[in-house]
């Protein structure tokens, strides 16, 4: 009976969201997600109150909620690659010439290379500044069935790999198996696909206009439907995140939370400083800080509630046309790769601090060879993280295997995963927009006059 009153309930408050966003046409989809998460967060937790996290009614309850929390995540899953594909496809055609492509993937990539290691570098200060250490934390059951899952995956593929032979692996070998996902590496085997897909469309063009330019209206059809994919995903947000907070509400042990409470605010720190670091690079394109974060406002309201940089491209693109002057090819490079190379929240801060925490219960002395060592493989690691909820979790398991260290903690912030991971998410797209930025203002392709009133 309890289980039929709490589904009922959420239920109806879904119907409730559904019928007021549907009326209220001029709210902006931020807004809409925003009351979805405060919502999802109250009765939550007005759950737990009333009957405690780990008891079995909340978990059967939370099967029946994640009917459309879960949902939203999986239909996130299921546009990245096809988003992915022809984001750089896209991107690429633009350009019309290879020097280009070769100017603006060097500058773009460099960019978000160099400020994932700073990132991984400010982790790195930060919890030893705050003194963070996983020492005496202890596995429950909650965490050891993540623990069980994790090693079954993907763990056993990279603790037997090196450095080069991770490098190796994103080199595609069947485009179409690494479109499926069945590979840890399969995103970025996918980018490097689409770009070569690119480079043979513009030789193409180059050889006979005619052919050439009917593969470049094809590739914009196939964009303008996943576009229209996207945004259809996109508008049931506020759902999928009313359903997830309402979930973490739920089912988080506040004991866990509160006990853990130093690394949530110590990562926050970590996050805030890295978007100072952003601001103050844009800085020298001539936004100032207040400016940049004023403009990218809307769309890092969405990366935060979505927990998803792929999600993320569509606003991001917008976001650095129309309100950074960006060229709308470097501005597609920059969201596309952005959420495959260098996330400098999950790739970056993430699994520099977990593993300045593990090191020391190993017997390991973190001297200046060693952090500077975890800084590289940070860096080249962050190649190709998955730009969905979880992104943080496969950096980890990459970093924590190539530096000797066991990944029990990963399966420990189970439970504060989320409240971390919005935070992350929203500095990833930050980071790519970014890489957008520089790289246009250097090739001086940023056009001031097409910047839209603020």
């Amino acid at each position: 009976m309890e289980l039929i009153i709490n589904v009922s309930i959420f239920a109806i408050i879904l119907m409730i969201l559904m019928l007021v966003n549907r009326e209220k046409t001029k709210w902006s989809l931020a807004r809409k997600v925003l009351i979805g998460l405060v919502i999802g967060v109250i009765f939550g937790a007005i759950l737990q109150v009333i009957y405690g996290a780990d008891t079995s009614i909340i978990k059967e309850s939370i099967s029946w909620f994640d009917i459309v929390g879960s949902g939203y995540v999986k239909l996130l899953q299921m546009i990245v690659m096809p988003l992915i594909l022809v984001s750089i496809l896209s991107a690429v055609t633009k350009l019309h010439n290879a020097s280009s492509l070769g100017k603006i993937s060097s500058l773009t990539i460099s960019t978000l290379l160099i400020t994932t290691m700073i990132a991984a570098a400010i982790g790195i200060t930060i919890t030893l500044l705050f003194g963070l250490t996983a020492e005496g934390l202890t596995s429950g059951t909650q965490e050891a069935a993540r623990l069980a899952t994790l090693e079954n995956s993907h763990v056993k593929t990279l603790e037997s790999l090196t450095v080069p032979q991770i490098i190796l692996s994103f080199v595609p070998q069947n485009p179409f198996l690494d479109l499926t996902g069945a590979r840890a590496t399969s995103i970025i085997s996918v980018v490097i696909f689409a770009v070569f897909l690119g480079v043979a469309a513009l030789r193409v063009f180059r050889d006979d206009q005619e052919k050439g330019q009917r593969i470049f209206n094809g590739i914009e059809v196939f964009q303008f439907w996943i576009m229209k994919l996207v945004r259809v995903v996109i508008q049931l947000t506020p759902y999928g995140v009313f359903a997830l907070m309402a979930k973490m509400a739920a089912n988080s042990n506040i004991n866990d939370i509160i006990k853990l409470g130093s690394f949530i605010l110590a990562s926050y720190i970590a996050i805030g400083i890295m978007f100072l670091v952003h601001s103050v690079i844009v800085s020298f394109t001539g936004v100032s800080p207040l400016q940049y974060f004023k403009r990218i406002a809307s769309v890092m309201a969405f990366a935060f509630t979505s927990r998803s940089s792929a999600a993320s491209i569509p606003l991001s693109v917008e976001t650095q046309t129309k309100r950074f002057g960006v060229s709308n090819s470097i501005a597609s490079f920059a969201a596309s790769f952005g959420a495959t190379i260098g996330q400098n929240g999950c790739a970056g801060i993430y699994p520099a601090m977990l593993a300045v925490m593990v090191a020391p219960t190993i017997g390991i002395t973190l001297d200046i060879h060693w952090l500077m060592m975890l800084v590289v493989v940070v860096t080249i690691s962050s190649i190709g993280v998955a730009g969905v909820g979880g992104g943080a979790t496969f950096a980890a398991l990459i970093v924590l295997p190539i530096m000797g260290l066991p990944i029990e903690l990963i399966a420990l912030l189970i439970s504060i995963e989320p409240l971390i991971d919005m935070a992350r998410t929203a500095l990833n797209v930050s980071g790519s927009m970014t890489a957008g930025i520089v790289t246009s203002k250097i090739l001086g392709q940023t056009d001031t006059n097409q910047i839209e009133e603020e």
